[in-house]
C-alpha cells in the first residue's frame, strides 16, 4: 500500500504571528501538512484579551510556537536563520513594518531567493488606505458586498470575521500555494500581496454577474432580497429557517410541501405577486416550530436548512457524519481542516 502524505508535507513555513487572517492562513497550511514555525512577540495578546478570548488558541493548531523579540539582535538573527531554511513566510503587519524590523522581502530574499513572502493586509501594500487601520467589516463594506447583506433601507450585518478575515486568509493560503508551485520550478520566490479588500471583491464575481443581469443591487425587486422563495423565516418557537428554491423544479416542490396548491409555479418570477406570497409563506412558517419544518423539508430538494446556533451546528447529524466539528468538554468547538483529500 502506498503511504499517503498531506499535500503540503515537507513544506516549511515561518509565520510572524499577527491577528486574525494571517494566523488562520498559516493554520490552513499547517492543516494541509506544512511544517509551520510561528514566531510570537513577547508580551500579552492585546486583541485576545480585549475580546475576552481565553484558553488554547485554535489558530496555533499544528504549529511550533517560538517567542522571538525582533527588536533584539539575537531575535532578528534567529528569525533570519529560520527564513533561510523556509519555503514560505506569512506576515500580517501594516505595510512597512517588516521592512523597519529588518525582515522585509529584500533581506529575506538575500538569505533565501526561493522564498515565497506572503503578506496579509486589509487594504493592500499600496493605495490611499494602505496605512489606515481597519477590520473585517470595513473591508467588506468597501467592496460593495456588505450592502447586499440586507434589504433596501435596512442596516446590513455580517458574521464577524467570516466574510472578510476568513476569505482573506483563504486567499493568502491559495496565493502561497500557487507561488510555491512556481518557485519550485523557477528557483525564484515571489511576494504575495493578499489584501482582504482584493480577495473579497474577487469572490464577489458571481454576484457581479448576477448584478449585470439586473437581479440585484438595482431598482427592481431582487430574487435574493424580495422574493418569497429565497429568504429566512421565523417559526412559532422563535427559531428561524431558510429556503432558497431558485430553480423552477425546486420551487414547485417547495410549494407542494407547504400545501400551496393554488399557487402557480410557472409564475415564480411574477414580481408583482411576490409581496402577498411572501407574507403568506411567512405566516405559514410562523404557524409551526422549527422542528416541524425540519421534519417536513430537510433533506428534500426544496433547498431548505434551519438557522442553527454555533452550538447546534456542532451536533447536527450531517455535520457530525462529516466530522466537521469536535465539541470539547470545556464547551470549545474545534473545526476540522478543509478541503479534504483522497487517493485518486
Amino acid at each position: 500500500m502506498v503511504q499517503s502524505f498531506p499535500p503540503l508535507h515537507g513544506v516549511r513555513i515561518v509565520e510572524f504571528e499577527g491577528i486574525g487572517p494571517g494566523p488562520l492562513a498559516a493554520r490552513m497550511l499547517a492543516d494541509m501538512g506544512a511544517d509551520v514555525t510561528t514566531l510570537v512577540r513577547p508580551g500579552a495578546a492585546v486583541v485576545n484579551e480585549s475580546l475576552g478570548v481565553a484558553g488554547e488558541n485554535p489558530l496555533r493548531r499544528g504549529k511550533r510556537v517560538e517567542q522571538v523579540d525582533l527588536k533584539s539582535t539575537a531575535g532578528l538573527a534567529r528569525a533570519l536563520d529560520l527564513v533561510a531554511d523556509a519555503d514560505a513566510l506569512v506576515e500580517g503587519n501594516r505595510p512597512g513594518v517588516m521592512e523597519r524590523l529588518g525582515v522585509g522581502p529584500a533581506p529575506c530574499a538575500a538569505r533565501n531567493p526561493r522564498l515565497v513572502y506572503g503578506r496579509m493586509t486589509g487594504w493592500g501594500q499600496c493605495g490611499p488606505l494602505a496605512q489606515a487601520a481597519g477590520h473585517d467589516l470595513n473591508y467588506v463594506a468597501l467592496t460593495g458586498l456588505l450592502s447586499l447583506a440586507a434589504p433596501a433601507g435596512q442596516a446590513p450585518r455580517v458574521p464577524p470575521t467570516v466574510v472578510g478575515d476568513a476569505c482573506g486568509a483563504l486567499g493568502l493560503a491559495f496565493g502561497i500555494a500557487c507561488a510555491l508551485f512556481e518557485a519550485r520550478q523557477s528557483g525564484r520566490g515571489r511576494v504575495v500581496d493578499a489584501a482582504i479588500v482584493d480577495i473579497v471583491a474577487m469572490l464577489g464575481t458571481l454576484v457581479q454577474w448576477i448584478r449585470g443581469g439586473g437581479q440585484i443591487d438595482g431598482a427592481q425587486p431582487s430574487p435574493f432580497h424580495d422574493s418569497p422563495f429565497y429568504d429566512s423565516y421565523a417559526c412559532a418557537d422563535g427559531g428561524f429557517i431558510t429556503v432558497a428554491a431558485l430553480e423552477p423544479q425546486f420551487y414547485a416542490l417547495l410549494l407542494d410541501k407547504l400545501g400551496l396548491a393554488d399557487v402557480d409555479p410557472a409564475r415564480q418570477h411574477d414580481k408583482a405577486a411576490w409581496p402577498a406570497l411572501k407574507a403568506r409563506m411567512a405566516a405559514r412558517f410562523r404557524s409551526q416550530p422549527r422542528a416541524h419544518w425540519c421534519a417536513l423539508l430537510e433533506g428534500s430538494d426544496a433547498c431548505f436548512a434551519p438557522v442553527l446556533s454555533l452550538a447546534e451546528a456542532a451536533h447536527h447529524p450531517h455535520n457530525v457524519a462529516r466530522g466537521i466539528y469536535a465539541p470539547g468538554a470545556d464547551g470549545a468547538i474545534a473545526v476540522a481542516a478543509a478541503p479534504r483529500f483522497a487517493p485518486l
